[in-house]
């Protein structure tokens, strides 16, 4: 009955019209334009009407359809020479989302460093529309003392202003939350895990299911997986994987994803890399792994932890990483990542790795330990009514 109350209850609710801007499209397959993806898709039916901005190849479909997605035109120089994913917008992208924002009743975007976040910002200051920032990551601390120097001046010069400045802040981690909790917020900022969909990420029934997956990947049947889901850039660690791959030819290393680094090109037995799945294709290489391998810096908290989780795999990541949620945090083997100190991080590597190989004494029983805990914590449904709230009162009441 009350379910029911609700329901009728949204459908008396007039429908707000939400513009949402991300630096690209999810078929990207990068974790903060996935998570925009499936924010807009569990907010379509609680009420909001949305037309999604970003750069790079929407999904196409009905341009009627909700979410709408706006494909903005972009320059990629900047990761051509620098290789770092921002997009340089073409001055017809800047009246687009002038022209979106003017028209919506309230603004959303992810990340506040993109030139798509500041482009809404002025636009929503401009027509007066109350602006959520949902920021994903503090700092990338690049080896390179040029790209951190960048990096330090952006976030100083441009991420904290916009941040100070919005109507609401929501971050998606704690990590990220303590690196900008000086900055005088407008309102209280809200802490909202991203969700996963455990209808797709769920751990294998039996070992014969395991099995399964891995012939059907063309995996062998016999010996251990390290799997590595993400970008094959430095932030992720892929020269820490290449390192510890070098070491341990009695693992099998699987990378899922694409970028500058080519694991491939290591020319090592014990590699195989999947360029093209994502999703519903990714979930049975979860299933076919024994652990997850994440020695990544500057993170929030990526995505791929939580579909791991939902999967029932052990996990080696970042200590910081694993400080994003400290509810997760012991599920998680965390590795102090020191660039200063490149032995010492890939024998910590090499040693938690190993102790996440051994033995489980009830392997099936750990497995959907960690699936229920996911399943529990980090729901898209949960998560996207909390932000449905929060725009609802935004929209009500813009002033603090």
């Amino acid at each position: 009955m009350a379910t029911d109350l609700t329901d009728r209850a949204k459908m008396r609710s007039p429908v707000i019209r939400l513009a949402m801007l991300s630096h690209y499209f999810e078929t990207r397959r990068g974790g903060v334009e996935i998570v925009a993806g499936a924010l807009a898709r569990a907010l379509s039916p609680l009420g909001f009407e949305i037309a999604w901005l970003a750069t790079g190849k929407s999904n196409g479909g009905d341009p009627s359809s909700n979410p709408a997605q706006r494909e903005l035109p972009a320059s990629d120089i900047v990761e051509r020479i620098a290789k770092i994913p921002y997009p340089l917008l073409f001055p017809s992208a800047f009246r687009s989302i002038f022209a979106q924002v003017r028209n919506a009743d309230v603004v959303i975007v992810h990340d506040a460093l993109y030139l798509t976040s500041v482009a809404a910002f002025f636009a929503a200051r401009l027509f007066r529309k109350p602006l959520l920032v949902v920021q994903h990551i503090g700092v990338v601390p690049y080896r390179n003392p040029i790209l951190r120097s960048l990096m330090a001046i952006a976030n100083r010069l441009v991420a904290v202003p916009l941040l100070s400045r919005a109507d609401q802040i929501v971050f998606i981690s704690d990590l990220t939350r303590r690196y900008f909790e000086a900055i005088p917020y407008r309102r209280p900022p809200r802490l909202v895990f991203n969700g996963v969909d455990a209808d797709i990420f769920f751990p294998p029934e039996s070992e014969a299911e395991r099995a399964t997956a891995r012939a059907d990947l063309g995996l062998p049947a016999a010996g251990p997986i390290a799997l590595f889901v993400g970008r094959f850039v430095e932030k992720k660690g892929l020269l820490r994987l290449e390192r510890l791959a070098r070491e341990r030819p009695d693992i099998l290393f699987v990378f899922a994803g694409w970028g500058a680094i080519d694991p491939a090109q290591w020319q090592l037995p014990n590699i195989r890399v999947y360029r093209n799945l994502a999703g519903a294709s990714l979930a049975p290489l979860y299933r076919a792994a024994d652990l997850l391998l994440l020695p990544s810096v500057g993170e929030g908290f990526p995505l791929v932890i939580q579909e791991a989780l939902a999967c029932g795999l052990p996990i080696v990541c970042g200590a910081d990483t694993a400080a994003a949620d400290e509810a997760a945090e012991p599920l998680l083997t965390k590795v102090v990542i020191d660039d200063e100190a490149p032995r010492a991080t890939a024998a910590a590597l090499a040693a938690a790795t190993s102790r996440l190989l051994e033995p489980d004494e009830n392997p099936r029983r750990s497995r959907l330990a960690r699936a229920e805990f996911c399943r529990s914590r980090y729901s898209w449904s949960a998560s996207a009514e909390r932000y449905a709230t929060l725009l609802r009162r935004l929209v009500a009441h813009p002033e603090p």
